[in-house]
């Protein structure tokens, strides 16, 4: 018989987590702004959002207030054949600050459904006029989400090496990555774009899409790239007749220092993937946006050319009525996100004599750092462990990417929480030097 310790509750398989070797789970029984309450007294400052999803604070009132008036009147109907306010609000609404011409809403329900939706919008968008584009083009370390195509657009990794057989064929290009002090971007950012005009050059009927995750790849290890280089990006796409697509469902909803990061650098691809911050971390819920001219590719008295995709639950009243009063929070707090990277850039300084720290990089309401040690750099690095224990000690949830340190906080965090989270990292990295 075979025996295993259960990592908190027995009949629970928790995400990326090898049930045999973690430590127990810390068992979170209230929260509110930054603060998760957890079930033996402790707080926790919650320093990434929640898998970067909480925009405003936990337990916010107005977005609890509004899904509860919601679900008084009308919690959920099918979006095949019928439609409601919450969405029709929702969609009106973000089309306001998304960049044009992008005006056509797809609901679904988590961002990896949101890219897979573009990915088969974007490929069935060549078919409905008689083409046939099999390639899409994704970029090195790049993380889409965990289902098949999702895992296809991303980089061969730890997440995705037990499916490699079953994933099809992408071609990637090198990311620009960046950071405070680097002198060789200019000349990444050339490469990269010559790497694309070459293979488009060669083939440009053959790419359906380029697919990337604007100013910051996430999972990845919050590698950041310059607006410069999206606008390049850009350009060669139209220039080639390539679709574009952003996978914003981390960096949208202000985490960029704006909105979005299509309108940070001034960029309009032809798709957008939302989800995250959608709800302000209340519910699930994604969009996948898209062009009028994308959408009229598929308007046709032909039904084969029906892009027949859905979930029960597209469109939740609840989902949309949480982030119809999610956006209304951003619009009256919008210093809130813009402003961050400012009070990053100060709290930095602290840490830039420390041995183990390169690479600090700030973009928007985001800052990162990779701690180098005696390991292999990346997702497996244990002082991903080290550190996640420290910072518990401390009151703080920190999860590192393996040696990527990141912090994502609630845009509610005040001064003197921040200066509590960088003090701890700072202690947190005097006790890693002593070791």
């Amino acid at each position: 018989m075979t025996l295993f310790r259960p990592i908190s509750h027995p009949h629970l398989w928790y995400p990326y987590t090898q049930a045999k070797t973690a430590p127990p789970c810390l068992k979170v029984k209230s929260a509110d702004g930054v603060w998760l309450h957890l079930e033996d007294g402790r707080q926790l400052l919650d320093c990434i959002s929640s898998w970067w999803v909480n925009l405003h604070g936990h337990a916010h009132p107005e977005i609890a207030a509004a899904i509860y008036q919601q679900a008084l009147q009308l919690e959920h109907v099918i979006f095949a054949g019928l439609t409601h306010d919450p969405a029709e609000q929702l969609a009106e609404q973000l089309i306001q600050h998304l960049p044009q011409p992008l005006n056509r809403i797809f609901y679904s329900d988590n961002g990896s459904t949101a890219v897979e939706v573009a990915l088969k919008i974007a490929y069935q968008y060549w078919l409905n006029q008689g083409q046939q584009r099999t390639t899409f083009l994704a970029f090195d370390a790049a993380y889409h989400g965990d289902t098949f195509g999702a895992m296809a657009v991303g980089a061969r990794s730890l997440f995705t090496s037990a499916f490699q057989n079953l994933l099809f064929a992408v071609e990637f290009l090198p990311f620009p990555e960046t950071w405070i002090g680097d002198d060789q971007i200019e000349q990444k950012e050339a490469a990269a774009i010559a790497h694309l005009t070459t293979l488009l050059s060669q083939s440009p009927q053959r790419y359906a899409a380029i697919l990337i995750e604007p100013l910051v790849q996430g999972a990845g290890g919050m590698r950041m790239c310059r607006d410069s280089f999206l606008q390049q990006l850009s350009q060669v796409a139209q220039q080639f007749g390539v679709l574009l697509i952003f996978d914003e469902v981390m960096t949208g909803f202000g985490r960029t220092g704006d909105w979005f990061a299509s309108v940070r650098s001034q960029v309009s691809p032809d798709l957008i993937c939302l989800s995250k911050g959608l709800t302000g971390g209340f519910l699930p819920l994604a969009v996948t946006a898209c062009t009028e001219v994308i959408y009229e590719a598929f308007y046709s008295d032909d039904p084969l050319k029906t892009l027949y995709h859905g979930h029960s639950y597209t469109a939740n009243p609840l989902g949309c009525a949480a982030a119809v009063a999610s956006l209304k929070l951003l619009q009256q707090n919008a210093a809130a996100f813009q402003t961050m990277a400012a009070k990053h850039l100060r709290h930095l300084q602290q840490l830039k004599s420390h041995a183990h720290v390169h690479r600090l990089r700030v973009t928007g309401t985001i800052a990162a750092m990779d701690i180098m040690t005696q390991e292999q750099e990346g997702y497996l690095n244990q002082v991903s462990l080290k550190i996640r224990q420290q910072a518990i000690d401390r009151g703080l949830l920190l999860r590192p990417l393996g040696n990527v340190l990141y912090l994502m906080p609630p845009y509610c965090i005040s001064e003197d929480e921040l200066t509590q989270v960088y003090d701890g990292i700072d202690q947190i990295l005097l006790t890693l030097e002593y070791n």
